[in-house]
């Protein structure tokens, strides 16, 4: 047998915690010293002392532990509730780091408010065709788009190269809003044969008489500093916009994230 500060210790929790299971009737020990009222545990013991920890770190309370441990879960069991436990704080773990990385991203948002450092270009887009899949996305916010364009783009291009076409440019994503959202467009730069029929589809993009124009460093994550200061940009030099900028893939995908390149590609009218 052992003392309840060594089976506290084998089994890894507090001398605190094994008294007050003791008080909820969860985990009695083997033997108290009538004399000295001392508690002492058997090794056999520390079963029931880990499914009643596991059991409580799947987030019950320790009454519905009681009851469970009445029922004398299996091994099969307990084991199938603790995967799930483990799915479901990983999925939580997950969406908490997303969670930390848009807090960061607008963090660095209102930081570099009032400093311009991106250039800005007007210029004319010629038209160009694409070979495109489109989903829709719930709205426009990062965590909406990101997890719906980015499959997209290893699925396109298998389409592609399986049909024989030649890519001949950069990626190209352009947005429209729809009733229930927006339509995401991912496409690639094709030169394609007429009349055939492809498992994706062909789009001719019109050309953009004026676009206000500027490159944005690394990942689509942080695009938001550089959207925001072609918008102020926009509107303090006279322009209006026409419309929601299309993103050109340059240099993506591949590297260190910070070394990406895509250029923004605003359709604007004026100076008034």
């Amino acid at each position: 047998m052992y003392n309840i500060g060594d089976f506290a210790r084998i089994g890894r929790v507090s001398v605190r915690m094994l008294r007050h299971y003791d008080t909820l009737g969860l985990l009695h020990p083997a033997k108290v010293d009538a004399a000295t009222g001392y508690r002492y545990y058997e090794a056999g013991q520390l079963s029931r002392l880990n499914r009643l920890i596991a059991l409580k770190d799947l987030g019950l309370t320790l009454q519905q532990v009681g009851l469970i441990l009445a029922d004398k879960v299996g091994t099969d069991e307990l084991h199938g509730m603790l995967r799930l436990r483990r799915a479901e704080l990983a999925a939580q773990v997950e969406a908490d780091n997303r969670r930390l990385s848009r807090v960061e991203a607008r963090l660095r948002l209102i930081e570099t408010e009032g400093i311009m450092s991106t250039d800005v270009v007007i210029k004319s887009i010629p038209s160009v065709r694409l070979a495109e899949l489109s989903a829709v996305a719930e709205s426009y916010a990062t965590e909406h788009i990101g997890p719906v364009i980015q499959p997209l783009y290893p699925e396109l291009m298998q389409m592609i190269e399986a049909a024989g076409v030649a890519m001949t440019g950069p990626a190209i994503a352009y947005y429209e809003p729809v009733p229930d959202g927006v339509r995401v467009h991912a496409g690639f730069q094709v030169t394609l044969d007429p009349g055939k029929t492809y498992d994706f589809d062909v789009v001719d993009l019109p050309p953009i008489e004026q676009a206000a124009t500027a490159i944005h460093h690394g990942p689509m994550d942080e695009v938001g500093s550089t959207m925001q200061h072609l918008a102020k940009w926009v509107e303090e030099n006279g322009y209006q916009s026409t419309g929601f900028a299309r993103e050109v893939y340059i240099q993506y995908g591949h590297g260190n994230p910070s070394d990406w390149v895509t250029e923004l590609q605003e359709p604007v009218t004026g100076p008034a």
